[in-house]
């Protein structure tokens, strides 16, 4: 495959492309936020919407919240340095580790926010993560859908029009660049989040295992009334400079935030989704269909920032990702799904020229909180098209 010659992003990766230097378009992007964007300026234009919007309702803002290093940092910023009242809005995706309720409880007291959670029906996640990865060869559809539509909901339900979520994309992908002002609106979500498959879609897919009302977290927003009430949904990445590690540092200080060990993750970056019990497998499912998972990922941004050398990265790179993960049949429990029945799945949707091989693969180790995940029995509990 055809990697960057400064990162090592490949070929496969959505939305990449190269120059004629062999430089992907995403180092080329972050050469734009270090050296064309005036930060200064961004910040009174942030200054500026805050002013629009604060003080106008019982919160000046909604902060989506997952518990992971961004939204904590997100949320921190927000309430400390612009001295806002935001709401804090949590979808429970079912895929929460331990450590993440005890992180949570620091971070609200400290901060001293009210806080509301949606956990929508498991029968019905399940059905729809089954759905998703036969369709899409990625299972988290009910995430991706259920964080930003339903985040949106829960603005409008409380009449709050101002949204800050995270980084731009731009860091680490192209579908945006710094310069176009990003912002998180039915655009992006068609674009970036819902896979191409609406909630209307889903519906008509699960054949009558879900009622469509079951759907409505997962259906994005009517647009007339996002539009009466005037919201604007933005990241905060596009208006401070956005640096992961430096962040990671500060709520670590001043929060007490901890990290932990994520699968096919090196341990120095104990920082990353490690909110989510799923995510070994799905940076797994993305290894298996395109043959690069969160190692690279990661070590790419190192790259990027002068914290790591290429060789250096290649070398830490090879040693974690596409690991099988310890959680493998703990997730074909859930998903009653034998292993054959995973890769044959995926197989139609391996990106070309990846060519995955499992004979090559090597067995993971479990992350040190395996044995407190959830290992509710579910074999009473019916699942695909075939058990109804």
């Amino acid at each position: 495959m055809k990697k960057c010659t400064r990162c090592l992003v490949p070929e496969t990766v959505d939305t990449i492309s190269f120059d004629e230097k062999g430089v992907c378009s995403v180092c080329r992007q972050v050469e734009v936020k270090e050296d064309k964007i005036d930060w200064d300026v961004r910040f009174e234009q942030l200054e500026a919407i805050i002013a629009e919007y604060k003080g106008c309702g019982l919160y000046d803002c909604i902060v989506p919240y997952s518990g992971g290093k961004d939204s904590v940092f997100q949320l921190y910023y927000i309430v400390r340095e612009l001295k806002l009242k935001p709401l804090v809005v949590r979808f429970n995706h079912w895929g929460y580790r331990p450590l993440v309720e005890e992180n949570n409880t620091k971070v609200f007291k400290q901060l001293g926010v009210d806080v509301v959670e949606f956990t929508p029906n498991f029968h019905v996640v399940r059905e729809l993560m089954l759905e998703s990865f036969k369709r899409r060869g990625d299972f988290c559809w009910h995430c991706h859908t259920g964080i930003y539509a339903g985040v949106m909901h829960m603005a409008i339900r409380f009449e709050v029009p101002l949204l800050f979520w995270g980084e731009s994309t731009a860091e680490y992908h192209s579908w945006y660049t710094f310069e176009e002002m990003e912002e998180v609106d039915e655009k992006r979500f068609n674009r970036l989040m819902n896979q191409g498959i609406t909630a209307d879609d889903m519906y008509e897919f699960l054949q009558g295992r879900v009622d469509r009302r079951d759907l409505w977290m997962f259906d994005y927003p009517k647009r007339k009334d996002l539009m009466r009430l005037k919201v604007r949904s933005i990241c905060l990445g596009n208006y401070i400079k956005w640096d992961t590690k430096a962040n990671v540092a500060v709520i670590k200080e001043k929060l007490g935030w901890k990290g932990q060990q994520v699968e096919g993750v090196p341990p120095e970056y104990d920082y990353e989704k490690i909110e989510c019990a799923f995510q070994g497998m799905r940076d797994y499912s993305k290894f298996v269909k395109r043959g690069y998972g969160r190692s690279n990922h990661l070590l790419s941004i190192d790259i990027r920032n002068g914290r790591k050398s290429r060789d250096e990265a290649e070398e830490i790179e090879y040693k974690h990702d596409g690991k099988r993960p310890a959680s493998f049949n703990w997730f074909l429990d859930i998903m009653k799904m034998s292993e054959e029945e995973y890769y044959e799945i995926l197989k139609p949707h391996q990106v070309y020229p990846w060519q995955f091989d499992a004979a090559q693969v090597q067995p993971g180790e479990p992350t040190p909180d395996f044995d407190q995940w959830d290992r509710t029995d579910l074999n009473e509990v019916p699942l695909g098209p075939d058990q109804r």
